[in-house]
């Protein structure tokens, strides 16, 4: 995209940031009269998204579907998903649907096309497609499960809490044990056991019958790479063009995926270091990299000993993990632990009021009046689908080890994520769908060389498992996605000649990191780009 089309681009958006959304209408209240020919989309019933979803952009429409519960007895019981479109306003241009996934596994995705076009995606691209976005199956409006987690319980993430020794581990157990029993006591509609990747990559199926198209085309990232990983692997022959953008490294957000989340952690974490040292005489943080970290660890040890405003060392690392996934939250991350250090409850209180993802926003307000967690759904959703995609190991012994070496090899964050979680006590048995190596060649794999949540090898991983199918883009960034997410010229060059030309690399790619060729974006896409990045985090 040339420099003066970006610009226009930029300033239609700013119009569009004018215009009042539509009234919310009910998805299926009235018939789409838009249809064009050949589109196949007649049988299904667009209207207004739900309120909120994307009310700067009046072109984004909604509709359920009804999909089967369970795929072993399709003609059996349906649940309704819902899904939305940006449609291609240049029909002569338009070659089919590319449908998006923002995350999680929990993250709505409703919003993402209008998200993606806010971003500033490629005229040519959004000319290309018509975006898909859905919230997948048991996530917010497409049949939402719920453990009813509330305020006050001890579980207040998908990423497992700190364990400072064995005896540690085994009370978590009993922690996260507690949480699969109450999951399972909640589930009185019984869909839990259907809430899988490999059952919404069957979704993703009916959603392109629907749409009358032979092929998808396919652009998730972190938990997305996965869905389009098992959808390219169930059905290698109905895959057009695909990105799946930082890779956990399979079709699962299994054990070895969490277990890598440290890695991830102590290869960013001296970014983070280097930073706050050049701004020592601000923060106090220490004067280098060494510094930094020593500063991490006494810390974590002064809230263990004794937490400001509900914040202990578990929380301080979890929060701080969190925060390492891209720098623009670098000050923030800065401004907190020297807050913490100096025992400043007014500024921590403000933390948790305006950053702090909200399960942890209760952390500082006691138990004495619980309410439901504003994540209920989030955490829910997440714990279905991990539980579900793969085998966890049921030897809480075992993960006391995998914790003890973690902590030794990976010492800032190594013996949280190999703690044990509630799917060591799931009551129905995961099963994994192992990538594909025979089909067509039309897998673009991006990855970031500094991903915390998703680290490089899981780029690396995917590229193996797939073989001759995929391509590997390796970018020198920092940054949990790349896409549209991250300003690297390579990469959104290679990424969108893929998609709207169809120029497939042939061998794997690196792009150098570019510092400053971009276009400065306006704070509207600066608040856009957070919001959106906080989708893709596990961290809820």
């Amino acid at each position: 995209m040339t420099m003066r089309k970006r610009t226009r681009r930029l300033a239609a958006l700013a119009i569009a940031a004018g215009i009042a959304a539509a009234a919310f209408v009910t998805p299926g209240a009235y018939a789409d009269q838009n249809d064009g020919p050949g589109d196949g989309t007649a049988a299904l019933a667009w209207g207004a998204c739900p309120e909120g979803t994307a009310p700067t952009n009046p072109l984004l429409e909604c509709a359920t579907l009804p999909v089967p519960l369970d795929y072993d007895d399709p003609d059996g019981r349906t649940i309704d998903i819902m899904i939305s479109r940006l449609p291609s306003q240049n029909p002569e241009e338009r070659r089919g649907i590319l449908i998006t996934n923002p995350g999680g596994p929990g993250g709505s995705g409703l919003s993402m096309p209008a998200d993606l076009q806010a971003l500033g995606a490629p005229s040519s691209l959004l000319d290309s497609y018509d975006i898909i976005g859905l919230d997948p199956r048991g996530v917010g409006h497409s049949s939402p499960v719920s453990c009813g987690f509330t305020t006050d319980q001890e579980y207040l993430s998908n990423i497992p809490q700190w364990a400072a020794d064995a005896d540690e581990v085994d009370h978590y157990a009993e922690v996260v044990k507690g949480v699969a029993e109450q999951c399972a006591a909640a589930d009185t509609e019984g869909l839990l056991p259907h809430i899988s990747s490999a059952n919404t990559a069957r979704d993703l199926e009916q959603i392109r019958a629907a749409f009358g198209e032979d092929k998808i085309n396919f652009f998730g990232v972190s938990y997305g790479s996965a869905l389009g990983g098992t959808y390219a692997s169930l059905f290698p022959e109905q895959t057009d063009r695909m990105i799946i953008d930082s890779n956990v490294g399979g079709t699962a957000f299994g054990r070895d995926a969490f277990r890598r989340m440290a890695r991830g952690a102590e290869e960013g974490f001296g970014t983070f270091a280097g930073w706050a040292a050049a701004r020592h005489d601000s923060y106090g943080l220490g004067r280098t990299e060494r510094q930094v970290r020593q500063t991490w660890f006494r810390l974590a040890d002064q809230l263990d000993a004794e937490p400001v405003i509900g914040i202990n060392g578990k929380l301080f690392r979890l929060i701080s993990f969190g925060m390492l996934y891209k720098e623009d939250t670098f000050p923030t991350l800065a401004q907190l632990w020297q807050s913490l250090a100096q025992g400043d409850e007014a500024a921590v209180r403000s933390y948790l009021a305006n950053d702090a993802p909200a399960s942890i926003r209760a952390a500082g307000t006691g138990s004495e009046n619980p309410q439901p967690s504003p994540s209920d759904n989030v955490l829910s959703s997440f714990l279905a689908v991990t539980c579900n995609d793969s085998q966890w190991s049921r030897d809480v012994a075992s993960y006391q080890q995998s914790v003890a070496e973690d902590r030794e090899k990976y010492p800032l964050f190594g013996a949280a994520a190999a703690n044990i979680t509630p799917c060591a006590f799931w009551p129905h048995d995961g099963r994994e769908v192992e990538l594909v190596d025979e089909g067509p060649e039309n897998i673009l794999i991006m990855q970031n060389r500094i991903d915390v949540a998703t680290p490089y090898i899981g780029g690396v991983l995917a590229r193996k498992g797939f073989g001759d199918r995929s391509r590997l883009v390796s970018v020198d960034g920092y940054r949990h996605g790349v896409y549209l997410f991250d300003d690297n010229p390579c990469a959104l060059n290679v990424g969108t000649a893929y998609l709207v030309d169809g120029e497939f690399p042939r061998r794997d790619v690196r792009c150098a990191a570019e510092r400053g060729s971009g276009l400065a974006l306006t704070a509207d896409q600066l608040r856009l780009r957070e919001r959106t990045l906080d989708r893709l985090t596990p961290l809820h």
